[in-house]
Formats: structure tokens, C-alpha cells, sequence
């Protein structure tokens, strides 16, 4: 019995010091710093509120967190789009006045790989800026650091939420260089070809509501952007 017994304190010791380990991962740290940082470009930010029930509409498969916004928009429940997201939400230039509207979709990764620190979604963003053109950004990005820094903390709660500050770069493809591919669609943007990042900053996290506090930014690059007009 007493070789069991140390057989299953052996096993949970192990289990606890992986769980830890795989939690605490150096290497699994989230980028602080936008990969655009250093360019020499023109860049614009689109802010937005990431709260689902702040926007103009959220919806997934009805079971995830967060629910659909409004409560009578049409859930994604076909096998196909199951995993998807859709949300549509205003978007705000520095100055904080409305430029636009941002569609985004996103679904679920085949290449996710916890065990390195990916938790991975593929999204497309279609952004119109009225008086401008519109755009398609194209990205991968990784979740995983928000979901070790808030989600999981949340889940852990006593009271099921999580409170404090949490910043990151979202964007982690497909190019090269970490960031996110642009295609102008019309507009002062038609034949654009450029590359964009987005980030989240919450401060406020609900594991039954989703989001509480939390605010994206798309940070684009215009690079030579003319007016069409003579």
C-alpha cells in the first residue's frame, strides 16, 4: 500500500511541477513592443472597444464565452464556421472620433500548439473608413499570453474575474517579421499592399461574462498614400 501511495504522490508532484513549469514558461512571454515600432512610415491607429456588448455586434456558436450581441443575432451553429467568431465594432482615430467600421472574423487555429506558448487564430479584418476606402487585414495571431495573464487568473478567482493591467501584441503573422498583411480595397487605399499589428489592453476580465475593460488598436502603415483627386 505505502508503494501506491508514494507512487500517487509521486505522480501528483510531477503533475503540479508541469502544470508549473508549463505555466511559468520564460520562453512563453507575450511582445510588448509592435514590431512597427522602428518604421520610418506613416502609420494610423484605429482604436476599438473589444467588449462584445460594446459593439455594434458579436457572435459565435452560442456556447462560448462571451454570448452573442444582440441576443437575437443568428449564432454560428454549422460545423463549418463553429469555431468561428464574428464582431463588429466602431472604430476610433487618435483624436478619439469615429474613422470607421472594422468587421472581423476569426476562428480557431489548426496549428495551435499550447505546449509552445501558441494558442493561434486565424482573423480577417475588413475596415471602411468613409471618405477614405476600405481595407483587408489578414493576420494569425496568439492568444495564448492573454489567456495565461487573464483568462486563466479569472477562471482561478474566487469570485471568477480578473482585475489589473495586461498589454499586448496580438499579431504574430503570417509575415516574417510578426505582423499582419494589408490589401487596400478602394479608395485612397486601392492597390495598397502594407502590413499592420493589433493589440489588446483589458483591465477587466469576467470568466461568465467574458471582457469587462478591454480596448484593441490596429496600428496600419500607409506608406505613400495619395489622393486620387487632381
Amino acid at each position: 500500500m505505502r508503494y501506491f501511495v508514494a507512487l500517487l504522490i509521486g505522480m501528483l508532484t510531477g503533475a503540479v511541477l508541469f502544470g508549473a513549469g508549463f505555466y511559468y514558461n520564460p520562453f512563453m512571454n507575450q511582445t510588448m513592443i509592435s514590431p512597427l515600432a522602428v518604421t520610418n512610415e506613416k502609420v494610423i491607429g484605429l482604436s476599438f472597444s473589444a467588449v462584445p456588448q460594446e459593439g455594434i455586434l458579436y457572435t459565435n456558436n452560442g456556447d462560448s464565452v462571451p454570448a452573442p450581441h444582440p441576443k437575437r443575432v443568428a449564432k454560428l451553429l454549422e460545423p463549418a464556421v463553429s469555431d468561428t467568431t464574428v464582431f463588429v465594432t466602431e472604430l476610433h482615430d487618435g483624436s478619439g472620433d469615429l474613422a470607421g467600421i472594422g468587421i472581423k472574423f476569426s476562428s480557431r487555429s489548426e496549428r495551435t500548439r499550447l505546449f509552445g506558448g501558441e494558442a493561434l487564430a486565424n482573423s480577417a479584418w475588413h475596415l471602411y473608413l468613409p471618405g477614405e476606402g476600405t481595407m483587408l487585414v489578414d493576420q494569425t495571431e496568439n492568444y495564448w499570453p492573454y489567456i495565461r495573464e487573464v483568462r486563466i487568473p479569472a477562471r482561478l478567482s474566487s469570485g471568477e474575474n480578473w482585475r489589473g493591467a495586461f498589454h499586448g501584441i496580438m499579431t504574430s503573422g503570417p509575415s516574417a517579421l510578426g505582423t499582419a498583411r494589408v490589401s487596400g480595397g478602394s479608395g485612397l487605399f486601392s492597390g495598397l499592399e502594407s502590413e499592420a499589428v493589433e493589440s489588446l489592453t483589458a483591465r477587466g476580465y469576467s470568466a461568465v461574462q467574458g471582457p469587462v475593460s478591454m480596448t484593441g488598436t490596429l496600428t496600419i502603415v500607409l506608406p505613400r498614400v495619395e489622393s486620387t483627386d487632381e
